[in-house]
């Protein structure tokens, strides 16, 4: 009897989805990436996806012109500041936020949003816009395969928050307070 019931427990519990071994997680093609930069108590984390450029024309091509862009691939880049910080010459006060762009070829416009949990630019409000500033593109001499944000310091107080990908270099600068 009691071997009955111990088959009858491993039937049971082989039966139940966590019994079974999971297949393997597969890589994501534009991989998670979090970038930070800290001045004193306030830091700057941006978590977004690198999508790769894999031959395709990028700006103008796979990203169009004058259209918003989730600056990057997958879920909307997102954009937390434990401090207020100027960006592109704006306040910012702290908090989370989407950071969407609209490519052009000579300069981009940021845009700081309230909503979160975006998956692209599909459901992108602009009457959520925190924040829009102008910033600056140059061209690289190095093709970046895969989309790149990176910080670059620029003093004390400053630095420079910048968008890679292909050959086009995205300034915003930022000034913590």
């Amino acid at each position: 009897m009691k071997e009955y019931f111990v088959f009858l427990l491993l039937i049971v519990l082989y039966s139940l989805p966590e019994a079974h071994a999971q297949e393997p997680l597969t890589p994501r093609p534009s991989p998670l990436e979090m970038v930070t930069m800290k001045y004193e108590d306030t830091y700057v984390k941006i978590t977004y996806c690198r999508p790769s450029k894999k031959g395709r024309e990028i700006f103008g091509g796979l990203e169009p012109y004058g259209k918003v862009w989730r600056t990057g691939a997958n879920e909307a880049t997102e954009i937390t500041i434990t401090g207020d910080i100027m960006i592109g010459g704006e306040k910012l006060m702290a908090g989370t936020y989407s950071f969407f762009s609209i490519p052009e070829e000579k300069e981009w416009t940021i845009i700081i949003n309230a909503d979160l949990g975006q998956w692209g630019a599909f459901t992108y409000n602009a009457d959520h816009d925190v924040l829009r500033v102008t910033a600056q593109t140059e061209s690289t001499d190095q093709i970046y395969e895969a989309f790149t944000i990176e910080f670059e310091q620029k003093g004390i107080q400053k630095t420079n928050l910048n968008l890679i990908w292909d050959r086009t270099k995205v300034i915003i600068p930022i000034e913590f307070l």
